[in-house]
């Protein structure tokens, strides 16, 4: 058993036990009986070494601004997710997972890449807000070196990596394209952030690409993802990125069309901020949308049931940052755009029966670089050797049992920076100083370690300096 794994069975069952006193705490229902069954049947990480399968076909979810306990399997008491509860009985649920940034785009920008955000000039903004910056097409991906190893490559929903004409996932080594472009749009009107249309079949080199369905966004998308797995590819694998902006605002559930209208008129009225919707939402409201995308993401894993390839298909969902306003991320501190444990610990996980047994849980940390290694390494494709990956393959822990070797997890974004290593976090926020926190002890962040431990805030510290120097700098604001 891995030092990980020990501490297992105390945070899995922390974790229940203090979502039940909070939800009291603030006056939501208790936690049902159901929502701690995840945590009362799984079991320690153990990886099947002897099983053989054939490359699988990948399905990558992402979720958009969901917290790290909105699940009812990450102990939400008052959002039912049964769908994704049920994935994670079926496969691998990560405690400690986190993501590659604490905003949309350097997110994106990790995982496509595996490489830190701030190795390119797209990833350095956070978000992407504008037209001037993207992934540039020359730039190895996910998809263009996994369509070189034979893989089919598809992107349905959000982007948010760069604008056309000179960017998007068509010239980044995706197959085919089908969602939105900018960080956010209405999701009956499909009008973005200044008021322009974003919704896309391809790009324009090949005509008009804009694709009109005035529907609820999240409809179309669970429809077309559904449609591309039940699609007969032969004996060729897939990739698909399926990109939800579910749970991200405007705070807008299917069947809000009258909120809806009001919010395309006071765009359309030249209104700075009108998508933002900050007078907008509520808790119900967003439990809604959380629901709805739990119900989405059970449509698309039906369709693959009934195709056939449940089996050999690798199933990974995850967040692409922490919670924001409505986000239940209790115990901890912070949300997105935050490097606290709010702001990049995600809801993590992974399903594959051809290899991984089901109802197991892993506290090992990982994060959005790793998994591109990891996918690539599966799937039998090599890193281009000009654009190394920052991430770790993780597929000789999943696979073979190998136990995760102690290492670095680095996040940097404008005035704040971060570090884990084993369970130490080194962090400084926007206003200062160097704090140091035990998460094994301590997730929410409150026990600052810094003086205690005075030798092991300065190793992390140094640490950390080291990888930024060989980063691009921020351009000056």
């Amino acid at each position: 058993m891995s030092s990980y794994e020990s501490k297992l069975s105390r945070r899995a069952f922390g974790g229940v036990v203090g979502a039940s006193a909070t939800a009291a705490a603030v006056g939501l229902p208790a936690a049902p009986a159901q929502a701690s069954a995840p945590d009362a049947h799984e079991r320690p990480f153990r990886a099947a070494p002897h099983r053989r399968a054939k490359r699988p076909n990948i399905l990558f979810i992402l979720g958009d601004d969901l917290g790290w306990a909105d699940l009812s399997a990450y102990g939400s008491p008052h959002i039912k997710t049964p769908h994704l509860d049920r994935l994670a009985r079926q496969g691998v649920r990560f405690t400690d997972a986190y993501s590659g940034s604490a905003t949309c785009s350097p997110t994106r920008f990790s995982l496509y890449t595996g490489r830190y955000p701030g190795r390119t000039e797209g990833g350095l903004a956070e978000p992407i807000a504008d037209k001037s910056v993207g992934l540039a097409p020359t730039h190895p991906t996910l998809a263009s070196l996994l369509r070189d190893a034979g893989y089919a490559t598809a992107l349905i929903g959000k982007w948010h990596c760069g604008h056309l004409p000179d960017y998007s996932p068509t010239r980044s080594g995706w197959d085919e394209f089908f969602g939105n472009f900018g960080g956010a749009l209405e999701y009956y009107s499909k009008l973005g952030l200044g008021g322009e249309y974003d919704l896309y079949e391809g790009d324009v080199r090949e005509g008009d690409a804009e694709y009109k369905d005035l529907r609820y966004y999240t409809r179309i998308l669970t429809e077309r993802a559904s449609a591309y797995v039940r699609r007969d590819h032969g004996d060729q694998p897939w990739l698909l990125n399926l990109n939800f902006t579910t749970p991200h605002w405007p705070w807008i559930a299917d069947g809000d069309e009258k909120e809806s209208a009001e919010i395309v008129r006071r765009i359309k009225a030249g209104e700075p901020g009108a998508l933002w919707h900050q007078d907008g939402g509520s808790v119900e409201k967003y439990t809604e949308m959380v629901e709805d995308l739990d119900r989405s993401v059970g449509e698309v894993l039906k369709a693959l049931k009934k195709s056939g390839q449940e089996r050999d298909t690798l199933v990974f969902f995850a967040s692409d940052n922490g919670g924001e306003r409505f986000s239940y991320n209790w115990p901890l501190s912070g949300n997105k755009g935050s490097l606290k444990e709010g702001g990049i610990r995600v809801p993590t996980i992974v399903r594959w029966p051809a290899r991984l047994d089901g109802g197991q849980v892993s506290d090992a940390p990982v994060y959005t670089p790793d998994w591109t290694a990891t996918l690539l390494e599966i799937a039998g494709a090599r890193p281009h050797p000009a654009y190394p990956l920052d991430g770790t393959s993780l597929a000789p822990y999943l696979l073979k049992g190998t136990e995760l070797a102690e290492r670095e997890l680095f996040w940097r974004v404008r005035g704040e920076r971060a570090l884990r290593r084993g369970d130490w976090k080194y962090y400084r926020g926007k206003s200062g100083p160097d704090q140091l926190f035990d998460l094994s002890a301590d997730r929410r962040e409150q026990a600052d370690r810094a003086a205690a431990e005075p030798k092991l805030l300065a190793e992390l510290k140094a640490a950390w300096e080291r990888t930024d120097k060989g980063l691009l700098p921020y351009p000056a604001a």
